[in-house]
């Protein structure tokens, strides 16, 4: 009797265990670098993975939520026949992934047919800018690198939007993390669940502008989960961010639920919290002073927005003047460059100051 008991046990693990492998899901992990190349996707040996590749191998494993399968090769990667292997696909990328001409609809058609799309970090700074642009991805994950003002030893402080959602269910209503951060360009406020983003309040540089960080989507029938973390070797070896992964690797593969409805009304908001901490922190003024103003007069608002943004083109403006490369100039040339880069830089802080003190003034109307 007790054989037969040790044999029914064994037999319902066994099934239990293939029945879990069975419901694995397969992952596709694309790490390629067509433009710049981040270090956590830098293979140390052609045989050997990269740190993204194997965080997401060990991070399937300890879970049984899904396996990986890598590639650094997108156009053999993102084909119809290849990509109807999986049931989705994760991006830390750069650059003209697959040139024109090439099956780039393979990989948009699979995400709308009902299959996940998974993008950390740089998957935003792919297929944009130039002839060989693939807008339709571009539209898909909603966004194109514009630089990144919060460079990776930037501490910078972020609002969660929804913290019952499951995706960022671990984070705190208010939360810090040091990593580089993305502004965008292609950004549509009206495709996207926003589920945190930089609070401009806390985190230097201040721009007067929205600066989401983490989104959702639905796509077609498929689902996309897109965070921007993941600069630094850090994060990817951070357990905290291991959690926010797998979070929104379970709600893209539709393993687990939470709305994906698009939340403009929230990112308008924030936007115009944004445009209050730029302005108030630039003439040395306390932003909470201005917070209810903000919400109750529209006019006054967009006004302040219309000085805000003058003010940041203007600054943006001083700090593009650049000094001569002594490497690459003439001896001959170099005293008279540098003289011109510093007459040129002074106007252009002249003007700076100029829009400054229209912000102050529109601040105070």
């Amino acid at each position: 009797m007790k054989l037969r008991s040790l044999f029914a046990a064994t037999a319902a693990l066994a099934l239990a265990t293939a029945s879990t492998e069975a419901a694995a899901k397969k992952l596709l992990v694309i790490t390629q670098s067509k433009g710049f190349m981040h270090n956590p996707v830098k293979r140390p040996a052609p045989d050997q993975l990269c740190l993204v590749e194997q965080q997401l191998k060990e991070l399937g494993e300890q879970s049984g939520v899904f396996t990986t399968a890598n590639s650094q090769d997108s156009i053999t990667a993102l084909t119809k026949e290849n990509l109807a292997k999986f049931d989705g696909v994760f991006f830390y990328t750069t650059g003209i992934l697959v040139p024109t001409g090439g099956p780039r609809e393979a990989l948009t058609d699979f995400v709308k047919s009902g299959k996940a799309f998974m993008g950390a970090h740089s998957a935003t700074d792919t297929f944009h800018g130039g002839k060989d642009a693939f807008t339709e991805y571009v539209q898909m994950v909603n966004g194109s690198f514009a630089g990144h003002p919060w460079g990776s030893g930037t501490l910078c402080t972020f609002v969660n939007h929804e913290p019952k959602h499951p995706v960022v269910a671990m984070f705190s209503p208010e939360f810090q993390w040091k990593d580089e951060i993305y502004q965008y360009n292609n950004y549509n406020p009206q495709s996207v669940r926003v589920l945190f983003s930089l609070d401009m309040s806390k985190t230097n540089p201040k721009r007067p502008y929205l600066v989401p960080v983490c989104w959702v989507r639905e796509f077609g029938s498929g689902r996309l989960f897109y965070t921007n973390l993941g600069h630094n070797d850090a994060t990817w070896k951070d357990a905290k961010f291991h959690e926010h992964l797998l979070a929104g690797f379970k709600w893209a593969f539709k393993l687990i639920d939470g709305p994906a409805t698009p939340n403009p009304d929230v990112q308008a908001a924030h936007h115009n919290h944004s445009v209050v901490a730029f302005a108030a922190a630039l003439v040395g003024k306390d932003a909470s002073a201005y917070v209810a103003k903000a919400k109750s007069n529209p006019q006054w608002l967009a006004d302040v927005t219309a000085a805000a943004n003058n003010v940041s083109k203007a600054q943006d403006a001083v700090g593009a003047v650049r000094d001569p490369d002594a490497k690459k100039t003439k001896p001959e040339e170099l005293d008279a460059q540098k003289a011109a880069a510093k007459t040129k830089r002074a106007e252009l802080q002249a003007k700076f100051e100029e829009e400054k003190k229209k912000l102050a003034a529109a601040l105070e109307k």
